[in-house]
This record gives structure tokens, C-alpha cells and sequence, in this order.
């Protein structure tokens, strides 16, 4: 029988599944394994911060819908990697992350760069392991990819000791071909606690009744969604049954921005209409979504008088926030096609008219709050306070328009940080399919953005990629535009400068009577000149008339910067505690 290293075990796994590319930044503990990323001649992408290599692999995994892997170095390499981990977590992101650890006699005795990996990625991971031999490398690799994968996506870590890395094993016959052997044997094994198949008919059949009879139904999709699969599925579903359409922040993307259905985003930076279509319903289909605390807002005034149908492949968030009527655990483009195969028998007369009528009255509203909000928005405009951060009497752009007429064809994948510029993307870009959108949402990470962007560059790379931030997010992982120009990377870093961080600024405006702590900056470094620095095309949008030329007709790395006042708010805005209908407009 062969014998192999436990470095080489990994490398092999790795290829078995069809992962050619690894994101990390290696030190003392993880050396043989790089070292045999060098000998195998398996392309890895340098970081200059952990973080950004799990980032780069969420990038990956976000536009494919595949695990991809990250890696670093113990204690300090591997904290720096928990944040991407924990963001994985939230937003259901599969990532497959190997940390080094210090060699297994040294464990528990504080020794160099030793940090108790297993234990601080245990309760932000789906599922972690510490190997103790090269010989549980042969199924933990496997088992960490359909685990990730499975399911509720989300992160897996492996910590592998040092000497595990070179310890040499015995690798079973079948070896060259364990990899497919072991991931479909867990999946075929594993307990998924989903609606049983003996209950199904009676579960489908309850959902075409609720739906018969619902005067004024609301379909509220989420990240679950966000599956090219599960997006067709929904268009197949609201060709038969039409019906307002509202989403969270993850789910963007299902239902085209231009959809008439459409009603936008809905919580606390979300549109009117949408927060109004869910209180007035009489049904909510939430599929995919979780009712988390951004879009629900106070739970029970969410939709006080709808019954739910409850459709989400983790049994656990079931009747977690909000009690349903009808649940469905279950993947949801799978739901959707059992829903879809029932409506074609189905009898959906009953109050037919009444579901047109409050459909129409929707999307009338919805172009009513369109107008009224373009007419408040003037963000040329300065405010006149001396912290408005305007400098050398140039104008302002406005942030929703500036955004809005940004390139949004099937060959753009945008990606944000967080803070005004996310929500203002959010409201205004022009999300065609799903996952053309790349945001951090749950977690709401800054420094998200700019990483995130070259993995899914790397992913994709005949696709323009676009990272939106804004000064203080860009600030966070600035380092990976040094990745960004030595791969030569289709990406253009878009910053919205406002000498703030805006978000923080705007709930001090609203919440804090205007007392501003920490939330302004007094001195701003020139961002052109940084991304000069690293040998990127910088561009000052607001003084370059060709800009856009510039920014996107070319291959490569693009820097754009473009100032928008410090005064500029993100609209609406529901206020902690307040209904999604009680919004700031």
C-alpha cells in the first residue's frame, strides 16, 4: 500500500474534488503544507491578511454555491481567519478552512503561536475538528466538504497539527477515488430533519388552500433562495400565482430588481411599500428566510395578521421568531417544484380578484413611494455644517443615482462592505439573477468587500467584478489591493468618501441627539494616491468626465473614488423598536 504524508493526503483530497485554487498566508505551522502546495504545483493566492483569505473563499463559494478553502497559520494566523469563518456562519456560506496548530506533544503547554483553534471556531463554525493523525485526514477532508455543502450550507475547519502534516500514512487501494466514495456515503447516511415523504401530500395540500383562499398574499424570499434553481422555480411559481414579492437583504437577486411584482427590500432600510404589503397580508409565504431582527423589525408587527407558510431547509428556524401555520422543511427550489407540480391541478379562483386588486394596489404604491422618494433626495445638495466634510467647494455626487447607473448586465457580480454605501447598493443597484449580489448581512462585517471581490474575480474571471465601499470599510482590508494587482484582477473598487463612518453617523443623527463620538474623521489619507501606491489605475470620478470608460471597458484593476456629503442619510429608516410601516422617509 502507498504511503502518503498527511500534507499530501490533504493536497490530493482537495484535487479529488475538483478545488484548484487555496487562499492563505502561511507561517511556522502550517509550512508542510505548504511546502507540498509547492511540490504538487497547486495554485494558491497570497493574502496579506488572514481575514481576506477567508473572505476571497466566501467570494468563491457566494457566486459558485461550492465550498472553497482558506487556510492559515495557528494562534494569531487563525484568530485573524475566525472572523471570515463567523461571517460564513451567518449568511450560510460553505467554506472548507485548515488552520495549522502546534505539534500534538505541545499542545496545552502555551507554546509558540498556540491558540485553542477547535475551541474559539467551535460555536461560529458548522462543523470543526482537530485532527490527531494523518491517517483521520483520509475521511475528515471529505466529510468537511459535504458538511459544508449539505443542508444548511456553512463553514467547516480543520486544525492540523504540525507534525500530522508530515506523518506518513497508509492510504487505502482506493484511494484516488475515496474522495466521491465517502462525501456521497455521508449524504446518503446523514439525518436531515426534513419534512417526511408520508406527510408531504397532506403538507402541499394545506399550502394550495392557504393560497386559494389568501386575499392578500405576500411572498417574502431570503438567502435560501438565492440558487439559480430556487429562482426559477419561484418565476415558474409567480406565473401561476402572482403575487407581491418582497425580500431580505440575502435574498436579492431571486425576483428581478424590475420584476412589477417586485416590491424591494423590506426592514429597516428597506422600502415602505414592502414593510406595508407584509403588515396588511393576510399570507406570508416566507421562503428561505429567517425573520431575522434587519428585516422583521418587532416580530409581532411584522405581518400581525397573516398566516404563515414556513419554508426553509433548517428545521430549527421553524417557528423560531414567528409561529407558522404551514411548514416545509426543505430545500426550497425542491418545495417550490412539489408547490408548482400541485397548482397546475389546482382550483385558484376563489378570491382571484381580490389577489389582482391588492397586487395592483402594490405596485401603485410602490411607484407612488419611487417618486416621492427621488423628489427628497437631492444629495448634490450640501447641508452647510461645518462637518459636512465638503472640500475645496466641489459638488457632491448623489449616491443613489451614482449607484443606480453603475453597469448591471449578466456580466457584473457586484460585492459591498458595509455601512450607507451597502444599503444605498442595496436599494438602488440593479440586481438581475442571484448571485450577482455579494453582501455581508447577518454578521455585517466591514472589509468584506474588497476580498470578497477578488474571490469571486477568481471564480469568474471574464466577469467585471465591482466592490462598492465606502472610506471607513475599505480602510479595514485595504492591504488586498496589493493581492488584487498581482493577480491583475477584472475588479473595480468603488469608494464613496464621506470622511465618516456614515451608518454610525446617521443613527447618532437620529437615535443620539447628534452627538457624533468617534464617527467623523479629522484627516482622510488620498485614496487615489494608495491605490497608486499599488500599482492600480486610480480614477477621481468627480473630476474625470470619462470615468466610466475608464472603469469598465478595460482588463485589469480600477480604483474610483467619488465624494458624497457627510450629511447624506440612507432612507427610509426604522428605528430600533419602531414597525416596519413607522419608517423615516
Amino acid at each position: 500500500m502507498a504511503q502518503l504524508t498527511g500534507s499530501q493526503i490533504i493536497i490530493n483530497l482537495l484535487r479529488q474534488n475538483g478545488i484548484n485554487v487555496a487562499f492563505g498566508l502561511p507561517g511556522g505551522m502550517i509550512l508542510p503544507l505548504y511546502n507540498e502546495l509547492f511540490v504538487s504545483n497547486f495554485k494558491h493566492v497570497l493574502v496579506r491578511q488572514e481575514q481576506a483569505a477567508g473572505f476571497m473563499a466566501q467570494g468563491v463559494a457566494r457566486v459558485t454555491g461550492k465550498a472553497a478553502v482558506c487556510m492559515a497559520t495557528s494562534g494569531p494566523g487563525a484568530m485573524n481567519l475566525l472572523t471570515a469563518v463567523a461571517d460564513a456562519r451567518s449568511d450560510s456560506i460553505p467554506l472548507v478552512a485548515f488552520t495549522g496548530q502546534v505539534n500534538t506533544n505541545l499542545i496545552g503547554t502555551d507554546a509558540f503561536q498556540e491558540a485553542d483553534t477547535f475551541g474559539l471556531s467551535f460555536p461560529i463554525t458548522k462543523h470543526s475538528v482537530m485532527v490527531k493523525s494523518a491517517k483521520e485526514l483520509l475521511t475528515a477532508v471529505p466529510l468537511a466538504f459535504a458538511i459544508a455543502e449539505s443542508g444548511r450550507p456553512g463553514p467547516v475547519l480543520i486544525d492540523v497539527p504540525r507534525n500530522v502534516q508530515t506523518e506518513l500514512c497508509e492510504v487505502p487501494e482506493d484511494f484516488d477515488t475515496s474522495f466521491k466514495r465517502i462525501y456521497d456515503e455521508y449524504l446518503s447516511h446523514s439525518v436531515r430533519n426534513k419534512t417526511k415523504a408520508e406527510d408531504l401530500p397532506a403538507v402541499i395540500d394545506n399550502i394550495v388552500s392557504l393560497l386559494s383562499k389568501a386575499k392578500k398574499p405576500v411572498l417574502y424570499i431570503g438567502g435560501g433562495c438565492n440558487s439559480p434553481k430556487a429562482s426559477e422555480r419561484i418565476r415558474e411559481f409567480l406565473k401561476v400565482y402572482d403575487i407581491p414579492v418582497i425580500s431580505s437583504l440575502m435574498g436579492l437577486g431571486v425576483v428581478r430588481r424590475d420584476s412589477p411584482s417586485f416590491l424591494g427590500m423590506v426592514g429597516m432600510h428597506g422600502t415602505f411599500v414592502s414593510g406595508k404589503a407584509a403588515y396588511e397580508s393576510d399570507l406570508v409565504i416566507a421562503a428561505g428566510s429567517r425573520f431575522d431582527d434587519r428585516a422583521a423589525g418587532v416580530p409581532n408587527g411584522f405581518c400581525p395578521n397573516a398566516k404563515i407558510i414556513h419554508i426553509d431547509i433548517d428545521a430549527a428556524e421553524i417557528n423560531k421568531i414567528l409561529s407558522s401555520s404551514i411548514s416545509f422543511v426543505s430545500d426550497t427550489a425542491e418545495a417550490f417544484e412539489k408547490i408548482n407540480s400541485a397548482l397546475k391541478n389546482a382550483d385558484l379562483s376563489e378570491n382571484k380578484n381580490e389577489r389582482a386588486q391588492w397586487l395592483k394596489a402594490c405596485v401603485e404604491l410602490k411607484k407612488q413611494e419611487k417618486i416621492e422618494l427621488e423628489m427628497s433626495c437631492n444629495a448634490a445638495d450640501c447641508c452647510g455644517a461645518k462637518t459636512c466634510g465638503k472640500k475645496d467647494g466641489a459638488n457632491f455626487r448623489n449616491p443613489r443615482e451614482f449607484i443606480q447607473n453603475l453597469p448591471s448586465g449578466d456580466d457584473i457580480i457586484v460585492t459591498t462592505d458595509v455601512g450607507q454605501h451597502q444599503m444605498w447598493a442595496a436599494q438602488y443597484f440593479d440586481v438581475q439573477r442571484p448571485r450577482q449580489f455579494l453582501t455581508s448581512g447577518s454578521l455585517g462585517t466591514m472589509g468584506f468587500g474588497l476580498p470578497t471581490a477578488l474571490g469571486a474575480a477568481f471564480a469568474e474571471p471574464e466577469k467585471r467584478i465591482i466592490c462598492i465601499s465606502g472610506d471607513g470599510s475599505i480602510l479595514m482590508n485595504i492591504q488586498e489591493l496589493a493581492t488584487m494587482a498581482e493577480n491583475k484582477l477584472n475588479v473595480t473598487v468603488i469608494v464613496l468618501e464621506n470622511g465618516a463612518l456614515g451608518m454610525v453617523r446617521q443613527q447618532q443623527e437620529y437615535l443620539f441627539n447628534k452627538h457624533y463620538s468617534a464617527s467623523t474623521f479629522a484627516s482622510n489619507p488620498d485614496l487615489l494616491k494608495i491605490a497608486e501606491g499599488f500599482g492600480i489605475k486610480a480614477i477621481d470620478a468627480d473630476a474625470d468626465p470619462d470615468w466610466e470608460k475608464k472603469a469598465f471597458s478595460v482588463k485589469g484593476p480600477v480604483f474610483v473614488r467619488t465624494r458624497i456629503a457627510r450629511c447624506e442619510n440612507v432612507l427610509p429608516f426604522v428605528k430600533g423598536g419602531s414597525l416596519n410601516i413607522e419608517s423615516l422617509r
